[in-house]
């Protein structure tokens, strides 16, 4: 997976008994550490009463939890509460690590992390296009879009993560690891490999099934076609690309997996119902570690 070229932090300081009661947005952003210094220790922060989540994008990162320390790839995330007995940090020999994070607050978000805990512990594995890793792009594209304007908004975004995640622990979770072999070999192998000239013909071979076998399981189990889970797969990395960096629409079609922008630009204009070109023009970009206030 590309770097992406810019990486925003928001912070939120709303009032609101609500927020403090049911949900409360913190902060959430995207980062890329390269220092050794990047370290953050659950018992010493002037945070209290926050959880943290943090999803790896890229690179390596490393927290310890009570006596474990647990080693962070690529869409290894933790849940953590502030305060307690964790330190999560940038391992030496690892040169970076870019991740997602979102941080919560309120009485409501404490009682179901320590359901969603007790359910999946503090580490987890999720993919990219998993529902609580979407929402937290999505918020942010509608923070770097048009903001947050007063707490209820932030709050409702705060609990709806809540629930994208405790959904994903107790049920997608456990859909993925019942998924048969075939196509979870085809979803790990799309997933990798989105961004190569790949078609439905080298996903059949790695399935290990005929086409035929192979096109009726996937889509009983994803609800479309091998190749529609590859177009959306490849179309919300080209969203990326669009907002956080500024290649150019050929290179973000080559990244993605197409020899063609103009072919690109024809998928990606009936996905979306506006062009590449349009749909980054119509972007507010936001600077870096905005604060909301109100």
């Amino acid at each position: 997976m590309q770097s992406y070229a810019k990486h925003h932090t928001y912070g939120f300081r709303f009032k609101g008994e609500h927020q403090e009661r049911v949900a409360g947005l913190h902060a959430i952003g995207k980062e890329k550490q390269t220092e050794e210094s990047y370290r953050w220790d659950g018992l010493q922060r002037a945070e209290h009463g926050r959880i943290v989540f943090q999803y790896t994008l890229d690179g390596r990162g490393a927290i310890r939890i009570g006596e474990t320390i647990h080693q962070l790839e690529k869409g290894d995330a933790f849940f953590v509460k502030i305060p307690s007995d964790h330190c999560y940090y940038l391992p030496d020999d690892s040169s970076h690590w870019e991740f997602a994070f979102i941080t919560l607050y309120g009485d409501e978000v404490n009682s179901q992390y320590e359901r969603i805990t007790e359910k999946a512990g503090h580490i987890s594995h999720l993919p990219l296009h998993s529902r609580p890793i979407k929402h937290i792009f999505r918020l942010l594209d509608i923070i770097e879009t048009t903001g947050i304007q007063h707490g209820y908004d932030a709050s409702a975004y705060a609990y709806s993560f809540l629930m994208e995640y405790l959904q994903y622990v107790e049920y997608e979770e456990r859909q993925e690891a019942d998924l048969p072999v075939a196509v979870a070999k085809a979803v790990t192998f799309i997933e990798k490999n989105y961004a190569a000239d790949i078609g439905l013909d080298d996903i059949v071979v790695i399935s290990g099934l005929s086409k035929y076998h192979f096109t009726r399981l996937f889509s009983k189990h994803f609800k479309q076609t091998p190749i529609q889970f590859l177009t959306k797969v490849r179309i919300e990395r080209a969203l990326e690309l669009l907002q956080q960096t500024e290649d150019s629409i050929e290179e973000i079609a080559f990244a993605v997996g197409y020899a063609s922008s103009n072919y690109f630009t024809k998928v990606f204009k009936q996905l979306l119902h506006e062009t590449p070109s349009a749909y980054r023009q119509s972007k507010s970009v936001m600077p870096v570690d905005r604060l909301f206030i109100d």
